[in-house]
């Protein structure tokens, strides 16, 4: 039923000290309130030092996060300051316009769902090269208050919600994608921006069981390691 209703829809379709934020003076056109984007950014200095990080390879995880709000428009780059990968800022911003682009009030889903219907296949099957990410806002032109695009299907991206509604969404990107998802997953959570239709969790990872084949019919994706964690 779930595979149902997403391939219908696309058918007719402030940071702690030790964070180091991107300039802010340019949140132009970003919609989100500013009190909304540091609640959620915040959080990351917390969530990195859970005691089983997230299940990732970095203790503390090394992380980007970025903000989106319902339009796309980038709102938030931040990092851990730790020496987060820099092909990472790029990823986080795509997961964050991804889980915005494909959640709504009926229906949440994260980058992590997305994996197996985007695989040969799937019902899904060629939306990663739907919303190329624009390069142009790499570092040097920041992107914050444009809208970069970009398509991620693994996952570290989650939709932001208020009242039952999307207002954005949550991208994270620098350790193992399953790690990235339990990050942006907790969160989201701590922001109290989890009332995703269904219930909170609703757009939860789900594994594939270790070894099996891809079954693009199911909303999964692979373990990445032995010590992957469900948030």
């Amino acid at each position: 039923m779930k595979a149902f209703w997403i391939a219908a829809a696309i058918a007719f379709t402030g940071a702690s000290g030790a964070m180091a934020q991107e300039n802010w003076g340019g949140l132009g056109q970003c919609a989100l309130p500013g009190a909304t984007i540091n609640l959620v950014q915040s959080k990351l200095a917390t969530v990195i030092n859970i005691p089983d990080h997230n299940g990732g390879l970095f203790a503390p995880n090394r992380m980007w996060s970025a903000i989106v709000d319902r339009k796309g428009v980038l709102c938030s780059v931040i990092n851990s300051n730790n020496d987060p990968w820099p092909g990472s800022r790029d990823i986080a911003i795509a997961k964050a316009t991804t889980a915005n682009g494909f959640s709504n009030s009926a229906l949440a889903l994260s980058t992590a769902n997305l994996y197996g219907p985007t695989q040969p296949g799937g019902s899904l099957y060629g939306l990663n090269n739907s919303n190329p990410f624009n390069p142009w806002f790499n570092p040097q032109n920041s992107g914050i208050g444009f809208v970069p695009g970009g398509i991620i299907t693994f996952g570290g991206g989650v939709a932001l919600y208020l009242g039952g509604q999307v207002i954005g969404a949550l991208g994270v990107s620098g350790d193992t994608s399953c790690a990235d998802h339990a990050i942006a997953f907790r969160m989201r959570h701590l922001a109290a921006l989890d009332g995703t239709p269904g219930g909170a969790g609703a757009d939860n990872i789900v594994y594939y069981p270790a070894g099996s084949p891809i079954n693009p019919a199911q909303f999964a994706q692979p373990h990445c390691s032995a010590n992957d964690i469900t948030p």
